[in-house]
């Protein structure tokens, strides 16, 4: 019985590292659209070590607010350097510009790289 509990503790641990990375099919939350460009931006919520929606379009300079929700600090920075909110605690909120430049940007967190999304101007 100890190996069989053992077994399934691994598989249950491995399906959790497969979602805390990404390996889950692609059931998160759709990409915002135009209706949150209003007035109050558009946010993005960190939660368990991912990004959520992973996805997001924004209009060009929007003001993008990004809440952490884990007890431990994250960033939101872009790949190529267009954006970066720097560290931000646990239970806290920062805000950055999205470009003003139309493309898709990718980022991640600097301290946890495994943690990725895209945000999409346009």
């Amino acid at each position: 019985m100890t190996r069989r509990s053992g077994a399934v503790g691994l598989l249950v641990a491995g399906a959790l590292l497969l979602a805390a990375c990404g390996g889950s099919p692609k059931s998160s939350a759709p990409a915002a659209s135009g209706g949150s460009r209003s007035s109050g931006g558009d946010a993005i919520t960190i939660s368990n070590y991912m990004f959520s929606p992973m996805s997001i379009t924004v209009a060009p300079g929007a003001t993008v607010k990004v809440t952490n929700k884990d007890a431990v600090t994250h960033t939101l920075t872009a790949t190529g350097g267009q954006f970066n909110t720097g560290d931000i605690s646990s239970n806290r909120t920062k805000s950055f510009t999205a470009p003003n430049k139309a493309g898709k940007y990718n980022y991640i967190c600097s301290i946890h790289q495994y943690m990725m999304g895209t945000i999409t101007v346009s």
